[in-house]
């Protein structure tokens, strides 16, 4: 029997674009897709099922299924996304019920979390590259750094008790492409990228592409513990306006709220408390680990902007070029169950 991989969040575009890419993979027998809404690409061999932001009902699908890999995409990285209760329970809660499903089972050998660096923070008090093992020189303030500290806390403590099964942490830097919605992205979209006067700091970004190809690559290794993601090179963030042809909009450090409010509230530029701090102080990570580890970036920092202002250029001049995605659940389910529709055979190698 092959492998079986349940994987969370796969409403999201992270979840959705493993297991698109783990379809590939002929040596996966089951993939079973989880979120709290329908996917957002067309999935062949995934089964798509719903649940509640908490994800309550992950024990029954485990023992039910006999999974042996759990990857878990679904921790929110933007305080945008949630509003502070439901920040908590998708992050905190949500993991929290994933890691009881995944002890209380005998076939999962391997857990896997999609993490962020915000649990490194962002100050004056930083190293200028924090390493697998760093801790952050200050205590968190805002409601996302805290919701993703705790959750891995629990990620950590379940490595600990439960030494049978391999738990990987992929703690992610900002990510950059032109099929995710971030703050940095909404910005750059529109050609402006807010700075703060007196600040300019040097970021790490990572590109979409790489981000789902290490989700795929740690679901494909024996990695076990902690590992920092991120592209190669620290630019300053004046650097990341030049590459996209961007028009710095000034902001100040202080009195943002008074000042700056007008810019902010007519839409003229995205900001969230979390792009603020790393605005002032920016934020290094050691990536090595991972690349020791066997893992290749596609693209640098300075090229993922390159790459994003490329095609969101090509967007601009082309438009939309296929409709957007919609699931539909009978239609899925008649591709992949009616016995009308003739699968192609595999190719000879």
């Amino acid at each position: 029997m092959g492998r079986r991989i349940l994987i969370t969040g796969v409403d999201t575009f992270w979840g959705s674009m493993t297991a698109k890419s783990l379809e590939d993979d002929p040596t996966i027998d089951t993939i079973i897709g989880l979120g709290t809404s329908d996917p957002k690409v067309e999935l062949e061999r995934t089964e798509c099922l719903r649940a509640d932001h908490n994800y309550s009902i992950v024990s029954r699908i485990i023992k039910s299924t006999r999974v042996d890999t759990v990857m878990h995409t679904f921790m929110a990285t933007e305080s945008t996304a949630y509003s502070g209760r439901m920040l908590n329970e998708n992050n905190v809660i949500g993991t929290m019920n994933l890691l009881a499903a995944v002890g209380g089972s005998s076939s999962v050998k391997r857990l896997i979390v999609k993490s962020s660096s915000l649990v490194y923070g962002s100050s004056s008090q930083d190293p200028y590259f924090f390493d697998e093992t760093s801790k952050r020189p200050s205590p968190a303030r805002l409601r996302i750094e805290k919701s993703i500290i705790e959750a891995e806390s629990y990620v950590k403590d379940f490595a600990q008790d439960n030494p049978h099964i391999a738990v990987t942490l992929l703690r992610f830097c900002n990510v950059i492409g032109d099929n995710i919605a971030t703050t940095i992205t909404r910005n750059l979209r529109k050609r402006v990228l807010p700075y703060l006067l007196g600040f300019d700091p040097s970021i790490h970004l990572i590109y979409e592409d790489d981000v789902v190809s290490a989700l795929v690559f740690a679901a494909n290794s024996d990695l076990e513990g902690i590992y920092n993601v991120a592209g190669d090179e620290r630019v300053p963030w004046s650097e990341i306006a030049s590459i996209a042809g961007a028009k710095l909009i000034p902001l100040f450090a202080y009195a943002t709220n008074v000042i700056s409010a007008p810019l902010i509230k007519t839409g003229i530029v995205k900001v969230t408390p979390e792009l603020m701090e790393l605005m002032k102080y920016g934020r290094g990570i050691d990536n090595t680990k991972f690349k020791t580890a066997g893992f290749s970036y596609k693209y640098t920092t300075s090229a993922a902007v390159a790459k994003f202002c490329e095609l969101n250029q090509l967007r601009i001049n082309l438009g939309k070029t296929k409709p957007e995605y919609k699931y539909q659940k009978d239609v899925e389910s008649f591709f992949k169950h009616s016995p009308s529709v003739i699968k192609e055979a595999a190719q000879p190698e």
